[in-house]
């Protein structure tokens, strides 16, 4: 045995010899950014050993400088003695204080209002069956003694003339006393259907206005929660924070591979639903006031891999081919089924997956965007962790993922990270000098880059010719933000440790890092182009692009065209709609008619697989250049760059 000291979190862990250091790590619940899950391929994992000595290699993510102050990676890392490790506080807060696009209390309101109109103007009703009612029982007595669940039941058929009652278990042990505490005056609530109803909660007094629920959005990287009054449809307060699933890799595949292995996928269940969804749920109860009790309908969304591992199911063959996913349609559940912070006879619904890599995530957002009801073509783009796409209008939809991967949330880059406090976020490049101006996540000091400020970067290296079309550095450029490491790579430098307080080492982006962010600006441009040359058309048919997903407002859309991520069409056409999945939910929380069109949205897509596509990989390859390999599919940037 030996003893790993955590200084950073004055944490003292016990591990057998030879165990992983990121290992030990994840099993003391102590947070070190993996993106790649430990595979050594991002570098993102970095600490540093300060006393002892362990078996460990220097990687390419290690610089010589970093490599003598006593960096070493933890994935690399193997325990050998007692050690004491310093996690720097940037790997260890990451996942916390996330800025997400979108909910801010003006932008909210415009999307929620604007999605709320389409469902409006398309006839949809804002009923559900979920009713709260205040009842007043008659007493009982010597002459009338029939149970305490009989004399509900016996008044409710005659004051709503059905046919039967049902009841669970939790239900019926609140009966008795709840009856008594107030003199036999009760509030029921309870979901009808057709001549029968099922009591979902029981309260003493009159209750009517308390009934509440939740639209979720579990996304890859971010989860939001947002508590919705279901009298008045108003969303009362919401909250979100990373997805505590981050600690076992950034994107699905490297979450599934952890789950199937050792057992894990018990684990990979408690990190999203205790570990993230309940803390937030516990926070808006605290906040708002509001009973657990009273909110009795969920709608979770989230990419199938996502909703999967939320319900603990086996997700291996996601990620096989052929690729199929355990299920499309969402299982009846209730609260206690998903062990939500909920009344246990909540009723849970999970938006319909369509495919492997298109899931519930896309089919609501596809219904608060209104593509199924618009006659307009419409490209919709989901910029997260995930690449979806979705191209139609109401006479029919096509889908497709890209393997993106995070880079458009940090991940994969040496200094990226997640939209939170000391994200760069916009980029300005001087063309006389090559110095950056730098706007930053809460006007502090940088700690990294996030993914709109990765693409303005990208674009003002390009403008400014920093690098070339193929995303290398130009040599022989007599600056000082211009230089190569000890293995010949070019970097640029963002930001000089000297010049800011708490930077521990230099911000640079060098040119394994644009590769991999040209790689999933390509994966993009290629899956869009395919998916629409799959109908016999091309980008001069669209007549909206609307973007979504956690890179947000900050999006440069011309910056984003000029290197080949976005088509180059005419810029009014473009529209960010925000949280789209998240805004789907609620319309589904609050509307059945919303809710059975979602279904409808899910079972009308038609699915395109990329990889087994003809021309995919030769659209892919030709897009991994800045903007493109055929220069005239973006008309404005040659004439810029010419």
């Amino acid at each position: 045995m030996a003893k790993v000291f955590f200084k950073s979190h004055n944490k003292e862990v016990e591990c057998e010899v030879g165990e992983k250091l990121l290992d030990v790590a994840r099993n003391a619940d102590i947070f070190i950014d993996a993106p790649c899950n430990g595979n050594k391929s991002c570098g993102k994992c970095k600490v540093k050993l300060l006393e002892g000595k362990c078996n460990t290699e220097k990687t390419v993510h290690i610089t010589d400088e970093e490599w003598h102050e006593g960096y070493i990676l933890a994935c690399a890392t193997k325990i050998t003695e007692d050690i004491t490790i310093e996690v720097p506080e940037k790997l260890s807060s990451s996942m916390h204080g996330m800025k997400i696009e979108g909910v801010g209390k003006k932008v909210d309101k415009e999307l929620f209002e604007r999605a709320k109109n389409i469902i409006e103007s398309n006839d949809l009703s804002y009923q559900t069956n979920i009713i709260k009612q205040y009842v007043e029982l008659d007493k009982p007595s010597i002459d009338d003694n029939i149970s305490d669940i009989d004399r509900i039941e016996r008044h409710m058929k005659q004051e709503l003339n059905i046919d039967a009652i049902d009841f669970r278990l939790d239900v019926l042990r609140k009966i008795p006393k709840i009856l008594r505490e107030d003199d036999f005056k009760i509030t029921l609530t309870y979901l009808k259907k057709k001549n029968k109803i099922t009591i979902l909660n029981i309260e003493a007094g009159n209750k009517e206005g308390e009934l509440y629920g939740l639209a979720i959005d579990i996304g890859t990287t971010s989860v939001v929660v947002c508590l919705v009054n279901l009298t008045t449809n108003e969303v009362i307060d919401k909250a979100s924070s990373g997805n505590a699933q981050i600690r076992y890799g950034a994107d699905v595949i490297n979450r599934i591979v952890f789950a199937v292995r050792k057992n894990n996928l018990e684990l990979m269940r408690k990190a999203v639903v205790d570990d993230t969804i309940n803390p937030l749920i516990q926070a808006i109860y605290e906040k708002t006031g509001v009973d657990r009790d009273n909110v009795i309908r969920v709608v979770l969304s989230g990419n199938t891999t996502m909703s999967t591992l939320f319900l603990g199911i086996y997700p291996d063959y996601i990620r096989l081919e052929p690729f199929i996913p355990p299920y499309l349609k969402s299982p009846k559940l209730m609260g206690e089924n998903v062990g939500l912070n909920v009344n246990e006879s909540a009723l849970i619904y999970l938006s319909p997956n369509v495919a492997s890599y298109v899931g519930g995530d896309i089919t609501a957002g596809v219904l608060s965007s209104g593509i199924w009801a618009s006659e307009e073509n419409t490209l919709f783009i989901d910029l997260g962790t995930n690449g979806e796409i979705v191209f139609g209008n109401k006479d029919f939809m096509m889908c497709c993922a890209c393997s993106a991967g995070p880079a458009f949330e940090g991940g994969g880059i040496s200094c990226g990270m997640r939209a939170s406090a000391g994200a760069i976020e916009k980029v300005k490049i001087d063309k006389e000098t090559l110095n950056p101006t730098l706007t930053i996540i809460d006007d502090c000091e940088p700690i990294g880059i996030c993914g709109s400020g990765i693409i303005d970067l990208i674009c003002q290296m390009l403008i400014t010719k920093v690098i070339d079309r193929r995303g290398k550095i130009q040599r022989g450029l007599d600056n000082r933000r211009i230089r190569f490491n000890e293995h010949d790579i070019g970097e640029y430098v963002l930001a000089f440790k000297e010049d800011y307080e708490n930077l521990e080492n230099d911000l640079v982006i060098n040119e394994i890092d644009i590769d991999s962010f040209i790689r999933a600006k390509g994966a993009i441009y290629s899956g869009a182009s395919v998916l629409i040359e799959s109908l016999g058309m091309d980008f001069d048919v669209i007549d909206k692009v609307y973007i979504a997903g956690g890179i947000g407002n900050n999006l440069d859309i011309e910056n984003s065209i000029l290197i080949g991520l976005l088509p180059d069409v005419d810029r009014s056409k473009f529209q960010y709609i925000g949280n789209s999945s998240l805004v789907g939910s609620y319309l589904a929380l609050i509307s059945k008619d919303a809710r059975e069109k979602l279904e409808e949205i899910g079972s009308q897509m038609t699915y395109v697989e990329l990889s087994v596509y003809p021309t995919y990989m030769d659209e892919f390859v030709s897009a991994c250049f800045l903007p493109h390999t055929n220069i005239d599919q973006f008309p404005t940037v040659k004439d810029l760059l010419d």
